[in-house]
């Protein structure tokens, strides 16, 4: 059984909560990404998604050079450490249908990397296509989240 530090990246950028929804907007669009952790210092304290940024920030008519990330990041998100089995991580993605999760460490909550459902499809043989497949279904279905929780 693969382990999340087997096919998690690394090298993830983040966002602090008071950069503006355009810094962060002009980052995404830089790294080609729709979702950014945003981070004090490494510790982990949100995700800021395109959608969050589009829906939430022009529906409230918030502008984008006044606006800051932390107004309207989601802060109680789905995260996993790097020692997690590939299979359980994919099971939460599945159930709150997510399709990147930030990676923390387990004492202090800093952010070390970030794994998406595009990871872990390229881990092949060490997980069973069909339950990529089921994950990949699950977490693009329309039905609603039963917990609240954020899709990012």
């Amino acid at each position: 059984m693969s382990t999340i530090a087997e096919v998690m990246s690394r090298d993830v950028t983040s966002v602090a909560p008071d950069s503006t929804i355009r810094e962060a907007a002009e980052l995404m669009d830089d790294l080609d990404v729709g979702a950014l952790p945003v981070t004090e210092g490494r510790r982990l304290v949100g995700m800021v998604t395109d959608r969050d940024i589009t829906v939430r920030a022009t529906a409230a008519g918030l502008g984008p050079e006044e606006t800051a990330v932390s107004e309207v990041m989601t802060e109680d998100i789905c995260h996993c450490f790097e020692d997690q089995d590939v299979e359980d991580v994919m099971q939460d993605m599945r159930d709150i249908q997510i399709r990147r999760v930030p990676v923390v460490s387990r004492d202090d909550h800093s952010l070390i990397g970030i794994v998406a459902l595009a990871d872990l499809a390229d881990i092949g043989a060490d997980t069973d296509p069909e339950e990529t497949a089921a994950t990949l279904r699950d977490i693009s279905s329309p039905e609603p989240l039963s917990d609240g929780g954020a899709r990012t």
